[in-house]
C-alpha cells in the first residue's frame, strides 16, 4: 500500500467547504486596517487544494497504516501502552466536563473542583504522598517540577549553593539527567550491582554536603524490585538529600507497595501511562507531582480545598511555592479520564498490577531459553533481554528482530535501552493483553530468534510487509526534512 502526500493530491480550485462569511464589522474583515504590513502575507500560503472526500479519504488511510493499542499489541517497555477504556473517554466528553471553562468562578465548577480534589486525595492514597499537584503536563514535565521542589526545599535551608548534585542510577530513564540539567544540577552517576539494582556501597562513597538528591524508579527500567529501597532512602536522607520516584513503572505495585512508604519524598505519575489515558501521537498526557510533608509548601499553585462552607475551591497561594508550571490547572481532560478509570477499577488498583507482573513474568518464561537473560530474577511488569547470542553467532542485530515483528503485526518493543544491557529488548505486556495475545506475540519472537540462526540475510530486510520498509532511520535523525517543498 502506498499513499500520495495531501500536496500531490492537490488540484488548483478544489476546496472541500464553504464557510459562512464572517459576522463582523468591516473593518474586522480586513487584516490590513488594524494589522502592521510587517505581520501580513504577502503571498498566499502554499497549502493543498482537496476535496472533501479526497481529504477524509487521505487521512482515512493513513490512519489504517498506523499502529496503536487499539489496532494490535503495544509491548513497549516502560511506557505502559495499555488498552485505555472508551468509557473514560465517553466520561471525559461530557458537556460539564468538556465545555468547562478555567476562568469560570468556583461557585459554577463545583463538579469540576470536586474531581480534582477527589482525584488527588486517590493518587494520595495510591503513592503515599500527602499532596499531589495536577498541573505538569506529561512525565518529563514532572521530573521538572519536582526537581524545582526539591531545589526550592534546598534554597529554603539555605543549601541551594552546596547542594548541586543529583544522582542518576546508570539504568535510569534519559529524562532523569536531561530533567535534572534542565534545572541546573550536576548529574552524578551511580552504578548497579549484580542483582540489577542501585550499588549500596558505590551509592554511600558519591554522599556528602553537595548531594540533592537521588532519582529513582521502582521497579527499576530493568523491570527488577530494588531490594535495598530502605537502605537507598536512609543513606539519602542522612546526606540531607531527597529522594525522587520516577514513576514509569508505577503499574507494577499499585495497592501491593507505596514509593512514600518505601521513603521517597517526592513522586511524579504518569497518567497517560498507568491510568489508562490515551499515550502517544503528540499528548496531552499529565504527570502529577506528589510530595510529603515537609514539601507541600513548595508545591505549585493553586491546590485545590475546601472553603469553610465546606465548598470546594482553589487555596491561596504559599509564599514558599515554586508558583505555577502549567497555565491553569493542568490537563483536565486527561484528569478525568485517569479518575474515571480508578474509579472502574477501584482505589487500591492491586489487581491491575497483579496482572501486569503476571502477564510479563509468563512471557519471560515463554522468551528465556531463546534469548539471554542479562539479570535473572522475577521481574515485575517488564523484563530486559539481550539479543547478544544473535548478534554474536548470526550477525542479527536486536534492530533487526524487532523490524521484523512488524511483519507479524505487532509493535516492536523498547530497544537498546536501558543502556548497560548489550542488544537489550525491554518488553513491558501490561495486564490489558489475554493469554492468547502473549501466546501469539511469543511464537512470533520464537520464530524470530529461530529464523536468525536459518535465514539472518532475510531479517536483515525485514520488514517486508508493511506500508513502508525500512527505514534509514540514522540518515532521518541526522538530516531530518520536516517541509515539504514542491518539486521544481
Amino acid at each position: 500500500m502506498t499513499e500520495a502526500l495531501i500536496f500531490e493530491l492537490s488540484a488548483p480550485g478544489r476546496k472541500g467547504v464553504s464557510l459562512p462569511e464572517a459576522d463582523l464589522p468591516t473593518p474586522m474583515k480586513d487584516p490590513s486596517s488594524f494589522l502592521s504590513a510587517n505581520f501580513l502575507r504577502k503571498d498566499a500560503p502554499e497549502l493543498p487544494e482537496v476535496s472533501e472526500i479526497d481529504a477524509i479519504r487521505h487521512f482515512t488511510r493513513l490512519s489504517r497504516m498506523n499502529h496503536g493499542v487499539d489496532v494490535g499489541f503495544y509491548p513497549l517497555g516502560s511506557c505502559t501502552m495499555k488498552y485505555n477504556p472508551k468509557v473514560n473517554e465517553e466520561v471525559a466528553v461530557m458537556p460539564g466536563f468538556s465545555a468547562v471553562h478555567p476562568y469560570e468562578p468556583a461557585k459554577l465548577t463545583q463538579g469540576a473542583l470536586e474531581l480534582m480534589y477527589r482525584l488527588e486525595k486517590s493518587l494520595c492514597e495510591i503513592t503515599g504522598m500527602s499532596r499531589f499537584t495536577l498541573q505538569p503536563a506529561a512525565g518529563a514535565h514532572g521530573e521538572y517540577t519536582g526537581l524545582l521542589i526539591i531545589k526550592a526545599y534546598h534554597a529554603n535551608r539555605n543549601e541551594a549553593a552546596t547542594r548541586r548534585k543529583i544522582v542518576v542510577p546508570d539504568s535510569a530513564h534519559g529524562t532523569n539527567p536531561a530533567s535534572a540539567a534542565v534545572c541546573g544540577f550536576d548529574i552524578v552517576k551511580v552504578e548497579s550491582n549484580e542483582r540489577g539494582g542501585v550499588d549500596v556501597e558505590a551509592l554511600r562513597k558519591l554522599m556528602g554536603p553537595d548531594i540533592a538528591g537521588l532519582m529513582l524508579t521502582n521497579p527499576n527500567t530493568l523491570g527488577l524490585f530494588d531490594e535495598n529501597i530502605a537502605e537507598i532512602a536512609d543513606i539519602i536522607h542522612q546526606a540531607g538529600g531527597l529522594l525522587y520516584y520516577d514513576g514509569a513503572n508505577t503499574n507494577a505495585i499499585m495497592g501491593i507497595s507505596r514509593p512514600g512508604d518505601m521513603g521517597f519524598d517526592v513522586v511524579h505519575l504518569n497518567l497517560h501511562k498507568t491510568f489508562a489515558t490515551p499515550h502517544g501521537g503528540g499528548g496531552p498526557g499529565a504527570g502529577p507531582v506528589g510530595v510529603k510533608e515537609h514539601l507541600v509548601p513548595f508545591l505549585p499553585y493553586p491546590l485545590v480545598g475546601k472553603d469553610a462552607q465546606d465548598n470546594y475551591c482553589f487555596e491561596e497561594p504559599n509564599p514558599l511555592s515554586i508558583g505555577k508550571v502549567k497555565a491553569f490547572y493542568g490537563n483536565f481532560g486527561v484528569l478525568v479520564k485517569a479518575f474515571a478509570y480508578i474509579l472502574t477499577q477501584g482505589h487500591e488498583l492491586k489487581e491491575v498490577s497483579e496482572l501486569a507482573v503476571l502477564n510479563a513474568n509468563y512471557v519471560l518464561a515463554r522468551l528465556k531459553p531463546y534469548f539471554d537473560l542479562p539479570y535473572d530474577r522475577i521481574c515485575m511488569h517488564e523484563f530486559v533481554l539481550s539479543g547478544k547470542r544473535q548478534k554474536k553467532n548470526y550477525g542479527v542485530s536486536t534492530l533487526d528482530m524487532a523490524k521484523r515483528l512488524l511483519d507479524f503485526g505487532y509493535h516492536a518493543p523498547t530497544v537498546y535501552f536501558p543502556l548497560i544491557v548489550d542488544e537489550a529488548m525491554m518488553i513491558e505486556p501490561t495486564e490489558t493483553e489475554s493469554i492468547e495475545t502473549l501466546d501469539e506475540f511469543s511464537e512470533a519472537l520464537i520464530r524470530i530468534a529461530k529464523e536468525a540462526e536459518t535465514n539472518p540475510e532475510g531479517l536483515h530486510a525485514a520488514p517486508t510487509t508493511t506500508p513502508v520498509s525500512r527505514l534509514d532511520e540514522v540518515g532521518a535523525a541526522r538530516n531530518p526534512v520536516l517541509k515539504w517543498t514542491a518539486a521544481k
